[in-house]
């Protein structure tokens, strides 16, 4: 099996990392330019979470191809579970540090 080729915001290009934990900007769809933290992923898909409408119950399952990775940011996930509050607080977090960019 192949292993695909990530894209990251500042142009860099990653193969094979984990991408769990790591903040994402939706390319595609009806919810393009949103952010989101990628609970899980597999081999074609990541789940998506905003805290918001996509809880840690009921992520967004979402084509790679169609989600811009943010290296900049990434939370610790050993182990963790994660609760919609501290998933909208990152988020909040990153917009708000991007902002003053």
């Amino acid at each position: 099996m192949r292993k695909r080729r990530i894209r990251f915001a500042d142009g860099e290009e990653g193969v094979g990392i984990k991408m769990e934990g790591m903040l994402a900007r939706s390319k595609a769809g009806h919810d393009k330019k949103n952010i989101y933290v990628i609970l899980r992923e597999d081999d074609a898909y990541v789940y998506l979470v905003d805290g918001k409408i996509r809880t840690v119950d009921k992520p967004k399952k979402k084509n790679k191809k169609h989600i811009q990775i943010i290296k900049k940011f990434q939370i610790e996930t050993e182990g963790k579970i994660w609760s919609d509050l501290e998933i909208k607080r990152v988020i909040k977090e990153y917009q708000k540090n991007s902002d003053n960019c």
